[in-house]
């Protein structure tokens, strides 16, 4: 299986990162093959400009146009999300969203004629990526998972899950909450690790 690893957070000693290591850990162990996305690496610009937005109206009267329009880069991630067999996403949740980085790679690729179509009607949205068997979340925070769920009212799974690949018709859909993670023990963080590695090396 080809995974497809969006990650997004800046800081080499985060908890994010000890993340992505357990996760490439156990899709190696899994003899998957892995494409990673680091969007800070990559110096991503998250900001839809003019020309993104013309992009956009365009996408279902001139096709060729709208791509015409998208940065190079953009161009890379889309070829590299239609190979992708499943996508993990991997950053943190500041101020119960997701960074800006992140919220900039759902604006330009989720994007019509790169991961969606509408029907003849444009009534209907479905899928473009014809390889996708699923999208897993895995996310940290500080904040309690029942205030999140609660106070909050779970915005990641809202927005992303349900409000971006549900709609778009991605069926298989996971989110992975790490909460509390300031304040949790250093044993009960390396057991998360642990258990997903193990997870990734089993994916189907």
């Amino acid at each position: 299986m080809r995974v497809l690893i969006v990650f997004n957070h800046p800081y080499e000693m985060s908890f994010c990162n000890a993340i992505l290591k357990a996760v490439k850990r156990g899709l190696d162990e899994g003899n998957h093959d892995i494409d990673l996305i680091h969007l800070d690496n990559d110096n991503f610009a998250p900001v839809m400009r003019g020309k993104d937005l013309q992009a956009f109206a365009l996408a279902r009267t001139d096709p060729e146009r709208s791509q015409q329009l998208l940065d190079e880069q953009v161009l890379d991630y889309k070829q590299r999300i239609e190979r992708a067999d499943h996508i993990v996403f991997i950053f943190p949740i500041w101020w119960e969203l997701m960074p800006a980085l992140t919220k900039g790679f759902i604006d330009k690729l989720i994007f019509p004629g790169i991961a969606y179509d509408y029907n003849s009607k444009g009534t209907r949205m479905f899928s473009k990526l014809d390889k996708l068997k699923g999208v897993t979340m895995i996310t940290t925070m500080n904040t309690p998972s029942i205030a999140y769920r609660l106070l909050f009212g779970n915005a990641i799974k809202k927005a992303l899950l349900l409000g971006t690949f549900w709609k778009i018709g991605v069926k298989n859909r996971k989110w992975i909450n790490l909460t509390y993670v300031k304040f949790t023990s250093d044993k009960k963080r390396s057991k998360w690790l642990a258990n997903l590695e193990s997870s990734f090396s089993a994916i189907r």
